[in-house]
C-alpha cells in the first residue's frame, strides 16, 4: 500500500488475507509485507482492524459542551442522532471527550466514571447507545492527566485502560497529548495502540497529537486517524487555516488511516451559513472525519440541511479513499479537487475573498483530458449540467463554495 492510498479497500483486504491469513480487515501499514520481525509484522497486521475503510462519522461532545457533559446528555444525543435521521446517513459514533471520569483511579488502579455525572457507569451508557444501533467513543490522554486536569491520563496504564475500555464495550478512543512528561509521541501512542489490539475488542484509535511531530508520516502504523492540526475554533480564520495545514499531508491518507483537521463546528453559531457550507464541503473532499460538534438535540433546519447532504457525504465516504486537495490558487480563489471511484472527479470552487467572484476550473487543473466531456452535478443546488467541455465556471459568493461531481460521458 503506497502513501497515495489509491488502492481499493476490498482488494487490499483480499490481498492481506491471502498473504498473512488475517480476517476481515481494511487498510493497514505500508510496511505490512516488507521483511520485518515476526512481532512487528503481527502487530501491523492486527492494526488493520477493519474500522476505517472510510473516514469515521459521528458526534463528539467537546466543541459545544466542553466539560459540561453527563449521561443524560449522551443518551439524548444518541436519541437525536437516530430520530433526526443522521444515524441513517452514517453518523454512527457518539463520542465522549474529556471530563467523564473521577479525578483519581480506584484502589485497583482502574479509571472510574464520575459518579455525579455518569452514575450508571460507562458500560450502561454503551449498552444504551448500542441499542440505538450506534457506537460509543471515549477519551483518554497519553500523559499523566487529561487536558482538563480533571482526571488521570493513561501514561503507564495503557494495558489496564485498554482492557477497561474493552470491558465497557467502548468502540472508539480519542487519545490526547497533554501532560506527556516529554516522552516522544511515537513511543506513547504505540503503547496504547498495542494495548488496544490486545484488549480483545476492535476499538477505533484516533490520535490527537495535534500534528506537532508530523503524525501523517508515522501514525498510519499506529492508529486509524491522526490530528494534523491544533484545535479548531468556531470562526472563519481557524477553519481555513486548519484546511490549509491538513492539505499538505494529503498523500499520506487512505483506507485504514485518515488525516484529521479536527471536528466540525457546523451549527455552533460562530460562522455564517455559507462559511459552514464551505467548512463541510472541504472536510468532505479532504476525506476528513465528519464528527459533528454542535448540539444535535436543538440544531436548526439550516444546520441539519448542511450535515445531511447525502451527495456531499458520499464524496467523503467514496470507496477509492483518495484525499482531495488544493490544486489551484489565484489570490483568494481556490480550486480543490480529487478523484473518486468510477473515474469521477470531485471539485470545489472556493471563494475565500470578501466579494463575489467568477471562478473557473480548467480540465488541466483537475486531471481531466482536455477533450473530456462530463456531466457536472452541483451537490448543493442538486442540479446537473450536461455535456460540459474543457472547463467548469460558476459565480461564487464571498466565503462560499460550489461543489461538484464530474462524471465523464
Amino acid at each position: 500500500m503506497g502513501e497515495s492510498g489509491l488502492h481499493a479497500c476490498g482488494l487490499f483486504v483480499l490481498t492481506v488475507m491471502m498473504v498473512v491469513g488475517v480476517g476481515a480487515i481494511c487498510g493497514g501499514a505500508p510496511g505490512l509485507l516488507n521483511s520485518e520481525s515476526t512481532e512487528t509484522t503481527s502487530w501491523r497486521n492486527l492494526l488493520a482492524n477493519g474500522l476505517a475503510c472510510t473516514p469515521q462519522m459521528g458526534w463528539n461532545s467537546w466543541n459545544h459542551f466542553g466539560c459540561k457533559i453527563d449521561e443524560n446528555l449522551i443518551k439524548e444525543t444518541a436519541d437525536a442522532m437516530v430520530s433526526s435521521g443522521l444515524a441513517a446517513l452514517g453518523y454512527h459514533y457518539v463520542n465522549l471527550d474529556d471530563c467523564w471520569g473521577e479525578k483519581n483511579r480506584d484502589s485497583d488502579g482502574n479509571l472510574v466514571a464520575k459518579h455525579s455525572t455518569f452514575p450508571s457507569g460507562i458500560k450502561a451508557l454503551a449498552d444504551y447507545v448500542h441499542k440505538k444501533g450506534l457506537k460509543l467513543g471515549i477519551y483518554s490522554d497519553a500523559g499523566t492527566q487529561t487536558c482538563s486536569k480533571t482526571m488521570p491520563g493513561s501514561l503507564g496504564h495503557e494495558e489496564k485502560d485498554a482492557k477497561t475500555f474493552a470491558s465497557w464495550e467502548v468502540d472508539y478512543l480519542k487519545y490526547d497529548n497533554c501532560e506527556n512528561t516529554g516522552i516522544r509521541p511515537q513511543e506513547r501512542y504505540i503503547k496504547m495502540s498495542k494495548a488496544l489490539l490486545n484488549s480483545g475488542r476492535s476499538i477505533f484509535f484516533s490520535l490527537c497529537e495535534w500534528g506537532q511531530e508530523d503524525p501523517a508520516t508515522w501514525a498510519k502504523d499506529v492508529g486509524n486517524s491522526w490530528r494534523t492540526t491544533g484545535d479548531i475554533e468556531d470562526n472563519w480564520d481557524s477553519m481555513t487555516s486548519r484546511a490549509d495545514e491538513n492539505d499538505k499531508w494529503a498523500a499520506h491518507a487512505g483506507p485504514g488511516g485518515w488525516n484529521d483537521p479536527d471536528m466540525l463546528e457546523v451549527g455552533n453559531g460562530g460562522m455564517r451559513k455559507e462559511e459552514y457550507q464551505s467548512h463541510f464541503s472541504i472536510w468532505a473532499l479532504a476525506k476528513a472525519p465528519l464528527l459533528i460538534g454542535c448540539d444535535v438535540r436543538s440544531m436548526d433546519n439550516s444546520t441539519f440541511e448542511l450535515l445531511s447532504n447525502k451527495e456531499v457525504i458520499a464524496v467523503n465516504q467514496d470507496e477509492l479513499g483518495v484525499q482531495g486537495r488544493k490544486v489551484k490558487k489565484d489570490g483568494n480563489l481556490e480550486v480543490w479537487a480529487g478523484p473518486l471511484s468510477d473515474n469521477k472527479v470531485a471539485v470545489v470552487l472556493w471563494n475565500r475573498g470578501s466579494s463575489q467572484a467568477n471562478m473557473t476550473a480548467h480540465w488541466s487543473d483537475i486531471g481531466l483530458s482536455p477533450s473530456a466531456v462530463v456531466d457536472a452535478r452541483d451537490l448543493w443546488a442538486h442540479s446537473t449540467q450536461s455535456s460540459v467541455q474543457g472547463q467548469l465556471w460558476a459565480q461564487v459568493d464571498s466565503h462560499a463554495c460550489k461543489m461538484y461531481i464530474l462524471t465523464p460521458k
